[in-house]
């Protein structure tokens, strides 16, 4: 099927598209603000100008579109019919470009999570968004050396009680 649209509308349409505040990045920075979480956004001097990175769990966050950085096996990823072999190289390209990122911050030291736009849906929202905060939890322990076999101490083995003799 031909493109509805001529060339200059359809370039006009896709010059407007951002990388920037996209629907599902405003979802995730919401959640991540209402859990407590505090983070600086698109950092320029990191890999890939991450989208939220959490310096104190040393995690950066990639909330990815399905089209734009071709997620396989996803609805939203379609090569369009119209210049095909353009879009085959530059989806190559962008996805050849992440996994460069992805492999430079980890280097760095970073831990490195992507969320994709497609994860974000409503039925499947808020179960990607639980298992995001889960794995942030469980950076932090692992960075900051918690060790959770330890026990608590209790009153009892802290504090004299004071009827004792």
């Amino acid at each position: 099927m031909a493109d509805k649209m001529t060339p200059e509308q359809r370039h006009r349409c896709m010059s407007h598209i951002r990388g920037k505040d996209t629907k599902p990045e405003l979802i995730v920075r919401r959640w991540l603000w209402h859990q407590g979480y505090r983070y600086r956004l698109n950092v320029k001097s990191l890999p890939g100008k991450p989208d939220i990175v959490l310096p104190r769990y040393s995690t950066v966050i990639f909330v990815n579109g399905c089209f734009w950085h071709a997620h396989e096996k996803c609805d939203k990823y379609k090569v369009p019919l119209t210049n095909p072999d353009f879009w085959t190289a530059k989806f190559k390209r962008n996805r050849e470009r992440d996994e460069r990122n992805y492999k430079v911050l980890h280097n760095m030291g970073w831990y490195v999570l992507v969320v994709w736009e497609c994860q974000l849906e409503k039925n499947s929202r808020r179960e990607t968004l639980l298992a995001l905060s889960r794995r942030l939890s469980q950076i932090y322990l692992d960075t900051h050396n918690v060790n959770l076999n330890t026990p608590y101490p209790t009153i009892e083995d802290e504090m004299p009680i004071a009827a004792e003799s």
